[in-house]
């Protein structure tokens, strides 16, 4: 932990070294998740609820996940862009250092300025909290968090699986952006607004869903079974058959020759 520290350390004063392109890229990413947000607000013009959920309500749904991919997407950002780790024969390199090539993949990429979307979350909180009509309890505050926190690790095992089937077709494969990108998008709403097949595959396949529909449900009121609310723990399991997967992918890897 302490090497990964001093790892962010020099990328963050590195980045900071332009800081207007810094600024500008981070208001960019903040815009970006503006305008979902406004085109939220203007269905909603229109639209008292959405399958019985409220404007208030999915506003709350929308902050966990963006907050969840945003900080996935700032920290894991090295196994999004492993495909060019591989081609470019950066990997051979890690390889032969002394260290654990989780940690060098995940160190060679920290976005910092993912900090525009995690600020747009952080504005969505401040106002969604008073107005969901949620009565914030200690159980429901933990709900948040074990939401965020499962978020956070099923988006990262998300990357690593793209990034472990690079070392099979050595360039990523863009449909894992539906899981992802994709993920971040119709997840703003709760996923059963799509239907009852939707909400079994991302509960039973890509459990999106453990950390993101059922907590929420508990989160709101509309069911009191503890259980709900600590689904998203079993969320985070989700990482070890993803870490399991790159280990595959490791032991089949072989060097393009770059």
């Amino acid at each position: 932990m302490r090497l990964y520290i001093k790892y962010a350390s020099i990328i963050l004063r590195s980045q900071m070294q332009y800081k207007a392109s810094f600024v500008m890229t981070s208001i960019g990413q903040f815009l970006t998740a503006f305008t979902t947000f406004l085109g939220m607000y203007f269905m909603f013009s229109r639209f008292d609820s959405v399958n019985g959920f409220s404007f208030s309500e999915v506003l709350l749904c929308y902050a966990v996940i963006l907050t969840a991919f945003s900080l996935a997407e700032c920290f894991v950002r090295g196994f999004d862009a492993f495909g060019g780790i591989i081609s470019n024969g950066e990997f051979d390199r890690i390889m032969v250092r002394p260290r654990n090539e989780i940690l060098q993949v995940l160190a060679s990429r920290i976005e910092f300025s993912r900090i525009g979307r995690l600020l747009q979350a952080i504005a969505i909180f401040i106002y969604a909290i008073p107005t969901s009509g949620v009565i914030w309890s200690l159980d429901k505050i933990i709900t948040v968090i074990l939401m965020i926190t499962g978020g956070f690790f099923v988006f990262s095992g998300l990357f690593i699986i793209y990034a472990s089937i690079c070392f099979f077709t050595i360039e990523g494969l863009e449909f894992m952006n539906i899981f992802t990108d994709g993920g971040r998008e119709f997840g703003k709403y709760p996923l059963s607004i799509y239907g009852e097949g939707v909400l079994k595959f991302f509960t039973y396949i890509v459990p999106l869903a453990l950390f993101q529909y059922y907590p929420f449900l508990y989160l709101i009121g509309r069911t009191t079974n503890i259980v709900y609310m600590l689904l998203p723990l079993v969320g985070i399991l989700f990482l070890i058959p993803c870490l399991m997967f790159w280990r595959i992918g490791i032991r089949h890897y072989k060097s393009t020759g770059s």
